[in-house]
Formats: C-alpha cells, structure tokens, sequence
C-alpha cells in the first residue's frame, strides 16, 4: 500500500512512519525544512520537504496514495494554534485536486465528551484538560469539522493522554463514542490502531475512539 504521513516528524506520526515501513508500506513523508524524521533512509520511503499549509506545494506528495494519515499537531500545547486545521485543510484541498480518497487523522479524546466517558471523566477530569489545553482542543475541533465537511472517505481517530510506552496491541476502541476508563494509550499502539483502520470499511465516514 501506497501511504503519505503528515505530521512524521512528531511522537505518533514517527512511529506511524517506522511502523508502516516495517508492515511492508511505501511510505511519503511530508515534513518541514527543519525537522528531524525518526527514519531517513529507507528503500520504500520517500521524504517530501514542503509547506503543509500550501495545498499546491503538498499535492504531487498526495498523488496516487491509496490513503493519507496525517498526526499533525503543535509542539506548544498552551499557545493558540491552528496547525491541524490548518494542515487539514491544506491536504483536503490537495487531495481533492488528485482525487485521493482515503483520510486517516488523528484528533483527541479529551476535547469531546459522550455516553462513552464515565462521570468522573465527563465532569471532573475533562472540563479542567479543556482549560488546560483549550487553544490545541480548539484546533483539533475545528480539525474534525473541516474533514466532516468534506468528500473523502475519512476516519478519526480520537486518543486519550499519549505516553511514550511500548506496542502492547491491547488497546480497546469504540466506533462514535469514548472508550470508557481509557485515559492513556502509547504512541506506538495509537500508531497500530490508526494504521488498521486504513483498511477498515466500518471506520470509513466515523470516529473510532482507542485507549487501554
């Protein structure tokens, strides 16, 4: 399978990069001038430099991918940002110029609430994470609503609190609702469960919620 990675320069995207690889996948990789991919060589990786803000500029590196996975986030989790929506935007404009379909992105739990999430979680937990993190939860809601509004054939992926733990393959998930009693799953397993749903035809058109 043909797949373009936005965002492989960060914690999720980087081991979606490393994990897609190992899976047998040719890889794009769409990264800034400055940052640092976890892997740079690779006889099935291609890594693209460019603007993921300019839509034209990212288009050749969407071309011909059977799906698009983008893990796009800010560094600075309490500054205003509009890195996600704004990239988001980008590649749906570039892969509506391509005719690329397939969408896979990663958003976060914490800023929706559901019949999913216990009391505790609903009214305690998640009202202070949205203060906390209210400028990069706002970015992501805005995130998803670009991508509903859109025709591709999307996915979202919605984690709790990321750590830097090991692939276990024992996460749980749930389609359009929080998982409950999830509040932490590592990179490396969000990376197998958004890379399963690539080919998943329940998830397409959904949110499939992941944690332990």
């Amino acid at each position: 399978m043909k797949l373009t990675v936005f965002g492989a320069s960060g914690g999720t995207g980087g081991q979606v990069l490393a994990q897609a690889l190992d899976a047998g996948h040719h890889v794009t990789a769409v990264a800034r001038a400055s940052s640092t991919l976890a892997v740079t060589e690779h006889p099935r990786l291609t890594v693209v430099r460019a603007d993921v803000f300019d839509a034209e500029a990212i288009a050749p590196a969407v071309a011909g991918a059977d799906a698009v996975v983008t893990a796009l986030g800010s560094r600075q989790v309490s500054a205003p940002t509009e890195v996600c929506a704004r990239g988001t935007r980008a590649i749906l404009a570039a892969m509506h110029a391509t005719g690329t379909r397939r969408l896979v992105a990663v958003s976060a739990s914490g800023a929706f609430s559901d019949s999913g999430d216990g009391p505790l979680t609903r009214y305690a937990v998640k009202p202070v994470l949205r203060r906390v993190l209210r400028h990069s939860f706002a970015d992501m809601r805005a995130m998803e609503r670009a991508i509903r509004d859109s025709a591709v054939d999307w996915t979202v992926v919605r984690p709790p609190m990321l750590t830097n733990g090991p692939l276990t393959r024992r996460y749980r998930t749930a389609l359009n609702r929080n998982v409950r009693g999830g509040i932490r799953l590592s990179r490396a397993d969000l990376a197998h469960c958004v890379l399963h749903q690539v080919g998943e035809p329940t998830a397409v058109r959904a949110v499939v919620c992941v944690g332990y």
